[in-house]
């Protein structure tokens, strides 16, 4: 069993009215630069999105202390592209591999130190910068069932007690699509080390479930749901089932695929996992690598973040699917969200794609945005030229989004992601939630 925070709930009281009679000593609990982070406390929301240079990985902290690891990603090292001026480096360095740094990160800013474990992990699609891919020289397995590698290895360091994916069956068996790729491809290694993980954590204990797109409870607080009513974390899109905004109903929007022809079968970034948290009035989201811009010859229906957008609405912070590739973040996403933050977890040049950020930072909608990339290359920077640092606040590091208890503001703290003991960088706002209203 997790370890249990008795004192919530008065911690809670006392929080709320030190902040009604000292609101200024709460500014990110004083983070300072080139000081460590001052630890989360009850009623704080933490959204860390870490950097390794070899895929995504972000590690939430809610409110009550229930914690949620979006995605552990780890490119192959053995691919040429992975180690060429054209990809990141690993974060800091590599004297660990990828997923041993994840887990330094969970540890490091877990609020339980003395026995740190996953209460969730989501998986938003089954690519190696999100679940992790084989590799011959990935360490083994404490049993020796799997190699360790994103995910894989995290969980096998970290107890994770529920893990959500989307259905690797839907449309096509997974099988079936592992039978059209090349004999002895790297993916199809990658899905049965996968598989070997699963069944060796599902022994020890752990839960394996599929995302259910419409869902408000899948992800849900777990020590004292009762102090934070305000919290939500609503399921938005998983497969090709998309939130209806009615209760918790979702409706399939892809055309059926024929088993027999790979040509209709959707691509798995269309199939990503998509969520909306709500904290308050605060709103953020996160969908993995879900694609927006229909390209010459592709079906109407990849278009994925325009279904999404009409039940989204504003947010406050977002994070750009497909890292912010030209695929991505489309028009009527943009217009819609019309987030003040952006965030752009980033590993090669082609993160992001120059229309992107002309769209991102366009009239689109009004106001002023600001924009957090945690591994902006120098090779984008010079194909895209002056735009990059116009529109950048920072463009190296972990980037934390630290919600103040309720919601109404938040700040953005980046984290040395040079440095093992990542202290902070640099601290942007406060920003006030757009759901807040006025006393």
């Amino acid at each position: 069993m997790k370890t249990t925070y008795p004192a919530v709930a008065t911690s809670v009281i006392l929080a709320c009215c030190f902040l009604l009679f000292f609101p200024v000593a709460t500014k990110a609990q004083e983070a300072v630069p080139g000081q460590p982070l001052p630890a989360w406390r009850p009623g704080y929301l933490d959204l860390h999105h870490i950097n390794t240079g070899r895929g995504n990985a972000a590690f939430f902290v809610f409110p009550d202390g229930t914690n949620l690891l979006v995605d552990a990603g780890e490119l192959d090292p053995t691919e040429p592209r992975t180690t060429s001026a054209r990809n990141a480096p690993i974060r800091p360095d590599a004297s660990k591999q990828p997923f041993e740094w994840i887990v330094d990160y969970i540890r490091q800013f877990s609020p339980d130190k003395e026995k740190t474990e996953l209460d969730y992990a989501l998986i938003t699609h089954f690519h190696d910068d999100h679940f992790g891919g084989w590799y011959p020289q990935a360490p083994a397995s404490r049993d020796g069932s799997f190699k360790r590698s994103g995910i894989t290895g995290v969980g096998d360091l970290l107890p994770v007690h529920r893990l959500l994916t989307r259905n690797p069956d839907y449309p096509v068996p997974v099988e079936t699509r592992l039978k059209a790729l090349p004999a002895g491809s790297s993916y199809s290694r990658s899905w049965t080390n996968y598989k070997a993980f699963v069944q060796s954590l599902t022994a020890r204990g752990m839960r394996s479930e599929y995302f259910k797109a419409g869902s408000a409870s899948q992800v849900r607080l777990v020590h004292e749901p009762a102090s934070y009513p305000g919290f939500q974390i609503r399921n938005l899109k998983s497969d090709d089932a998309v939130w209806t905004g009615r209760d918790s109903t979702a409706a399939r929007h892809f055309a059926p695929a024929n088993g027999a022809d790979p040509k209709t079968w959707p691509d798995e970034n269309s199939l990503s996992n998509a969520l909306l948290l709500s904290y308050g009035p605060f709103k953020y989201y996160t969908g993995g690598d879900n694609p927006g811009n229909i390209f010459f010859g592709d079906s109407s229906w990849r278009d994925t973040e325009s279904l999404m957008a009409g039940v989204i609405g504003r947010v406050d912070v977002a994070t750009m699917d497909h890292h912010g590739n030209r695929d991505a973040v489309n028009e009527t996403l943009v217009k819609t969200m019309q987030p003040r933050v952006w965030i752009e977890q980033v590993w090669t040049a082609d993160h992001p794609g120059h229309e992107v950020l002309i769209r991102v930072m366009s009239k689109l909608y009004a106001g002023p945005r600001d924009l957090f990339a945690t591994n902006m290359l120098e090779a984008n920077r010079l194909v895209i030229g002056p735009l990059i640092d116009q529109s950048y606040k920072s463009q190296q590091g972990h980037i934390l989004v630290r919600v103040l208890p309720g919601g109404q503001s938040y700040y953005i703290i980046i984290l040395d992601d040079a440095r093992t003991d990542r202290k902070v960088k640099a601290v942007f706002g406060p920003y006030t939630s757009a759901g807040r209203k006025n006393p």
